[in-house]
């Protein structure tokens, strides 16, 4: 592959730096992005996180590991739950793995943009681990304007950047928990999903998107109060099904 794709043309929302740009300006750039609403998000609900591990019981190394391994609040907080109520480690591992099906798709859908221009798989492999809500939000704001020689240092300098930011965060919450009201732990926690959930309505345009998201806030509450392992999971797939069969049967 040649370092600029011959199918792409610059846009009105091609950044300006782009077309000279280097690999280590564009992994740069990507370093300072994770400076911005998206990062202190995240460094909020990680906090959260932490506090609740120690409420928990459990140490600060599964703070720290539970951020660079899994690096999904949700599966975070839902391992954390189950090993803290004693749960068999298997019963923990499923109820994760329910949780954690739905970044398949978000892996899917930005693995396109983060094909390495010199052939490097195991860059290719290491940029997926760092898919996550906030990364693949980001992701679809930023890679799509970039030549897609640049897509990739980008996408990694925000994304390290990001999961840095988790593992040093719950650190700190783990180690402040004691002196912060349960209350606003819970609060950081919900500072995660609420700017997902407010990214999504952004970047919705059509009836089928607010459908899904519609359907997505009465179906997940709904399915919680049944089978908490679940909700997000049903919430998704039947909501998004609906939505898709929608938008198909009004095009």
């Amino acid at each position: 592959m040649s370092n600029l794709d011959p199918t792409w043309k610059p846009t009105d929302a091609t950044p300006a730096w782009s077309a000279t740009a280097t690999q280590t300006e564009a992994l740069y750039r990507g370093f300072m992005a994770a400076f911005g609403i998206a990062g202190y998000v995240l460094i909020a609900g990680s906090i959260g996180f932490g506090a609740l591990v120690r409420d928990l019981g459990l140490g600060i190394d599964f703070a720290i590991l539970s951020s660079l391994v899994f690096y999904a609040l949700p599966a975070q907080v839902i391992l954390a739950a189950e090993l803290g109520r004693g749960a068999p480690i298997l019963t923990a591992a499923f109820a994760v793995t329910l949780t954690s099906v739905r970044l398949l798709p978000m892996a899917v859908t930005v693995t396109p943009f983060l094909a390495d221009y010199k052939g490097r798989r195991w860059r290719e492999v290491m940029a997926v681990h760092f898919v996550a809500v906030t990364a693949w939000i980001e992701a679809n704001r930023r890679l799509a304007p970039l030549p897609p020689h640049l897509r990739l240092s980008h996408f990694m300098g925000f994304g390290a950047t990001f999961m840095g930011f988790t593992a040093a965060s719950a650190a700190a919450g783990f180690m402040i928990a004691g002196s912060v009201p349960v209350a606003l732990t819970a609060a950081l926690l919900f500072f995660t999903p609420s700017y997902f959930v407010m990214s999504m309505m952004q970047s919705a345009y059509l009836r089928s998107d607010w459908l899904a998201i519609g359907l997505g806030a009465v179906i997940g509450p709904l399915v919680y109060l049944v089978s908490p392992d679940l909700d997000l999971l049903v919430a998704g797939l039947v909501g998004g099904t609906i939505a898709y069969v929608y938008g198909r049967a009004n095009r």
